[in-house]
């Protein structure tokens, strides 16, 4: 039996081969071969995160497989506990946009062949364990992006005039990216020249920054870049503009994907790298950090508010919802840290069924502005329920993921940022505006007559996807545990790392940690 990183990653790879040698106009099966792959990659993430030892912590499912020795590169897989999540996020996201997909009609194998990339891409940055190709998956990840909305997305239009272009969105997304990924290399074979051991392997940096760790002031200068280079895709204020109009104008599953899990590689690569390899770099920079995630909450709330496009007003939320992740990461806290990693799950679980409920809304009515609509809870009772669903878990509604993950960040933050904590809460507040906006000026009201023809979503299938969002939301807000008992695992070894003398108040009861 293969690996399980190796099942995984792979899977989306064997299914664009397989696609890539099958005829145009079999879309079915193209559809059926993209759904399969899917669900092993989507099998193969639970397994991992099922049989993660919390008890041994540390990096499990390990492959490694040597490539170039003089440099110190090797293909190496693995997850820990931060990773393990993730990855399940990231397949339930793409399991249930390879569904969503469904409503692509034009250049249907180019755009699954695309569309498995990116999922590979992203794949391989969770995965990756060796820095080589964490950056390689990363630009692997931003390039499909291009092509998927330039040539499948839509312009944004407000009032029958056109706002953007889609060619305008992918190129403003792909030179954003690109500009924060050469800043990121920059730090990243900065690192990499000044370690002693010149291995791009990211166990053996940990192991050799740990007897004996970059000089502090090395790490001062390493740890912006890095902040900055992967906070662009977080996305960090003020380098966020880029996001919302990518939202608005690429499809649904790729809006999907984009909000999800493709800003969550921002985050995932300043725990990562930042607070696992420059304990010093962090400590000075994260105060600052703590300070720009106010502005994303804020100024993305209340420019959320302001929108009339679906897709914008759910594009700034995002921006906005990031804020509290980067919060916590700030904090340096392990109740902080817990948060904004569990933070990540729900948060791309609710953004993804959200995304995949304004694309049905748009592919019936052939309109997201806000004022057109109204009164579609007639002929759409199902959508517009997990609107209302999507719409309560996106205020912190109790028993959804975003409250247990919210509550961990605000109660982490508390003692280190009390004033950016209280800004949060308030976010939270004007969260709940602009989504109950949302949901009244799209599914109440009266009935109207222009949308009799639309259709909800009746079978099986078309319901699948948002029932597994919803699912995996209700369980991670009912059932916390488990899942961050396998964070805490990983996240508590890299702040021991940063502040070990802060880490006595927060130590694990005896019977909690056996």
């Amino acid at each position: 039996m293969a690996p399980l990183p190796l099942v995984i990653l792979f899977a989306p790879v064997l299914g664009a081969l397989i696609i890539l040698c099958l005829p145009s106009e079999r879309t079915a099966l193209i559809r059926r071969v993209s759904v399969a792959v899917m669900g092993v990659s989507l099998a193969g993430a639970v397994a991992a995160l099922a049989t993660y030892e919390t008890a041994r912590g540390g990096y499990q499912h390990e492959v490694f497989i040597p490539w170039i020795a003089t440099l110190g590169i090797g293909f190496h897989l693995g997850v820990d506990g931060i990773s393990a999540v993730l990855v399940l996020l990231h397949a339930l996201c793409a399991f249930t946009g390879v569904l969503i997909s469904y409503a692509i009609k034009q250049r249907v194998k180019e755009y699954y062949v695309f569309y498995l990339l990116l999922i590979t891409g992203v794949f391989g940055v969770f995965l990756s364990l060796d820095l080589f190709f964490f950056y390689l998956f990363y630009e692997m990840a931003v390039i499909p992006m291009y092509p998927l909305i330039g040539i499948w997305g839509s312009d944004v239009k407000e009032g029958g005039l056109v706002r953007f272009t889609k060619e305008y969105a992918a190129m403003k997304l792909t030179i954003y990216l690109t500009l924060g990924a050469v800043v990121a290399l920059v730090g990243l074979l900065w690192l990499y020249v000044s370690s002693d051991v010149r291995t791009f392997d990211l166990p053996a940096l940990q192991q050799a920054f740990a007897s004996g760790p970059l000089a502090p002031p090395l790490q001062r200068w390493i740890a912006p870049l890095l902040i900055i280079g992967f906070g662009v895709i977080a996305p960090l204020w003020p380098l966020h503009s880029w996001s919302p109009i990518g939202h608005a104008a690429a499809p649904s599953a790729v809006s999907m994907l984009h909000a999800g899990v493709l800003m969550k590689l921002g985050s995932f690569a300043i725990i990562r790298l930042v607070i696992g390899l420059l304990p010093e770099g962090a400590a000075m920079w994260m105060p600052w950090l703590a300070t720009l995630c106010v502005m994303n909450i804020l100024y993305g709330g209340f420019v959320a508010m302001a929108q009339k496009d679906l897709k914008l007003i759910i594009g700034y939320s995002s921006s906005s919802h990031m804020g509290y992740v980067l919060l916590g990461i700030a904090c340096l806290t392990p109740l902080g840290l817990d948060g904004a990693v569990l933070l990540m799950f729900a948060h791309g679980l609710m953004t993804a069924l959200a995304f995949a409920l304004v694309g049905h809304v748009y592919d019936e009515t052939h309109s997201r502005y806000l004022p057109d609509l109204g009164g579609l809870a007639h002929q759409l009772p199902f959508i517009a329920t997990c609107g209302v669903m999507a719409a309560m878990a996106s205020s912190g509604l109790p028993g959804f993921g975003n409250f247990a993950s919210e509550l961990l960040v605000f109660v982490g933050a508390w003692d280190v940022y009390p004033i950016q904590t209280v800004c949060g809460v308030f976010g939270v507040v004007i969260t709940a505006v602009y989504m109950l906006r949302l949901v009244r000026g799209t599914f109440f009201g009266a009935a109207k007559p222009a949308f009799t023809h639309v259709h909800d979503a009746v079978s099986p299938l078309a319901r699948l996807p948002y029932v597994v969002l919803i699912a995996a939301l209700l369980w991670i807000g009912c059932w916390p545990k488990p899942v961050v008992q396998i964070i805490d695992a990983s996240a508590r070894p890299l702040l021991e790392r940063t502040s070990p003398g802060d880490l006595r108040q927060y130590a694990r009861p005896p019977e909690e940690a056996r």
